[in-house]
């Protein structure tokens, strides 16, 4: 292990060569946008309107891609672990299901993406957490104070999100009020913070909510009556998401502070009975959309990393994306990370392919690589990768001490 520290230090200081800020000089959004994909990929499913023009035509503007995601209709917990830690579910055992809830309590350390706001603002409050639902799903509340976030918003108990509601007699809370939300903590709040959000309103089950639904009449798919009722209310729910995202960006740019966000699916519902029947379809049916985006005070706007660096990702990869959209220095940690993302674009679960023992990966193109025919330089990687997560998941810890997570001050 302090074999690995000293090599990735190495890679983090020639990196850094030619990285000129700090990602802590900036505010951090990292938004979890529940179920959010694009249903016009889906094979089989086609509306004579675009359900997403505005996030689309974000994701032309700036860096974006797919996210091949562990999950599809469930798994939010180990798409958002993979986002803070930098793991990736598909070095551990399937019997592993859920790391928040059988791994995250018992670590006795838990180096997360936003404890570098702490660190940086002298271990003040700079890194908060909020969820459009209840605090304890997942053990988010245990998980977040080991993850050292301060603070930690949800709809229950203290501290508590104000002023939301619903779309008409949707279940769950509407991004536009969760967002409003979320903007006035930013807007009120001083110095640069991280802050994890994660949404609610898309999340299944999928009635017929919303009174004025176009997409009734605008999908010109030939599905069975129920699949269509699904589709129809979870396209109507990603409309709103796509105006309400809109509008909460224009809302940042208007901030004069630098801010980005970074804004992910999670996974596709799994309505897609028709689609998921056909094994060839499994892979698109576990990537989302996703983007990173800065307002004008930031020296990243309008920043949009090449096609290489951006088309295709998972979520463990994310804090490197976010380190090189930013052209930020990096810890000797990010730089593996950043390694690791060239050699294996996206990695996941073998459910991910439909495979039952083999893990997902896939290349710079989308296309699935099996694991014999990675090059002697991607299996070296992921070796280390395995090396590196055994030792922060249930190993001694001889990393923690080696600086290999800490940024450059």
């Amino acid at each position: 292990m302090q074999a690995i520290a000293k090599k990735y230090a190495k890679q983090a200081q020639q990196i850094n060569k030619t990285r000129n800020t700090n990602m802590t000089d900036n505010t951090v959004i990292m938004m979890l946008s529940e179920t959010f994909a694009d249903p016009t990929r889906v094979p089989g499913v086609s509306f004579s309107e675009d359900p997403i023009p505005n996030i689309r035509q974000i994701k032309m503007q700036t860096t974006s891609g797919l996210m091949l995601s562990p999950g599809y209709g469930g798994g939010t917990a180990n798409i958002e672990y993979q986002a803070l830690t930098g793991l990736s579910m598909a070095n551990y055992s399937p019997t592993l299901s859920i790391a928040y809830q059988q791994l995250t309590p018992s670590l006795k350390w838990a180096p997360t993406l936003n404890q570098a706001w702490n660190v940086a603002n002298g271990g003040k409050k700079a890194s908060v957490a909020l969820h459009a639902y209840n605090r304890n799903m997942y053990f988010r509340d245990l998980n977040y104070k080991k993850f050292q976030f301060s603070q930690f918003f949800a709809t229950d108990d203290e501290p508590k999100l104000t002023n939301l509601n619903t779309i008409d007699s949707a279940w769950y809370t509407s991004d536009k009020s969760f967002y409003a939300d979320v903007l006035k903590k930013v807007s009120n709040s001083s110095g640069n913070k991280f802050y994890q959000v994660v949404t609610m309103q898309n999340h299944m089950p999928y009635e017929d909510f919303y009174q004025d639904n176009e997409f009734k009449d605008l999908d010109t798919s030939d599905l069975p009556s129920n699949e269509k009722l699904n589709l129809d209310t979870y396209t109507k729910g990603l409309n709103y998401t796509d105006q309400s995202t809109l509008d909460f960006l224009n809302s940042l740019d208007d901030i004069d502070r630098p801010i980005t966000v970074l804004f992910y699916g999670d996974h596709l519902p799994g309505i897609y009975s028709t689609a998921y029947s056909d094994k060839n379809n499994i892979i698109g049916l576990h990537e989302t959309d996703y983007f990173i985006w800065s307002n004008q005070a930031s020296r990243s706007a309008d920043t949009k990393l090449d096609a290489t660096s951006s088309d295709y990702t998972s979520s463990n990869y994310f804090s490197a994306q976010l380190a090189e959209h930013l052209d930020a220095k990096v810890s000797p940690y990010l730089a593996f990370l950043t390694e690791m993302h060239q050699a294996i674009p996206a990695m996941s679960v073998p459910d991910s392919s439909g495979n039952a023992d083999t893990p997902t990966y896939l290349d710079a193109h989308g296309e699935l690589i099996k694991e014999k025919d990675l090059s002697k330089q991607a299996k070296q990687l992921l070796h280390d990768y395995q090396l590196i997560q055994y030792d922060m998941s249930v190993g001694k810890n001889y990393l923690k001490d080696t600086g290999f997570v800490n940024l450059p001050k």
